[in-house]
């Protein structure tokens, strides 16, 4: 195998991975995106509580 043949083949290579890295880190910053919107809306949804001390303390009597 020549010089020049190695030298594409390593380049394509490269390309590939680097292609590869620039999807993932795009799909990443996607999910991240969609992550937050989701709590934002869940956060935003959540109804305040009527009585906010209900269920804090357990009353036990034997």
């Amino acid at each position: 195998m020549d010089i020049a043949a190695m030298s594409v083949i390593m380049n394509q290579a490269q390309l590939k991975q680097n292609a590869g890295i620039a999807l993932m880190d795009k799909a990443m910053n996607q999910m991240e995106a969609q992550g937050a919107g989701m709590l934002e809306m869940i956060q935003s949804q959540a109804p305040a509580p009527a009585h906010p001390d209900l269920g804090a303390k357990i009353d036990m009597k034997a």
